[in-house]
């Protein structure tokens, strides 16, 4: 797999699952979808932000 591919990039698989998760909400309006993002964005612990940090380069000191 080459190293630039979607399946290797770990925003990717983020984006993928909160696009899932927009999509099971099934939300019809604009307003409707910012407020149930915010919900859902929930669903992102900390520690895999944390992983997707580190794995970008972003390393805390």
């Amino acid at each position: 797999m080459p190293s630039y591919s979607p399946d290797r990039n770990p925003i990717e698989i983020r984006f993928a699952k909160l696009k899932t998760l927009l999509r099971k909400a099934d939300e019809r309006s604009v307003d409707a979808t910012w407020r149930r993002l915010g919900e859902v964005l929930k669903a992102f612990s900390p520690h895999e932000c944390a992983d997707y940090l580190r794995h970008a380069g972003y390393v805390s000191t």
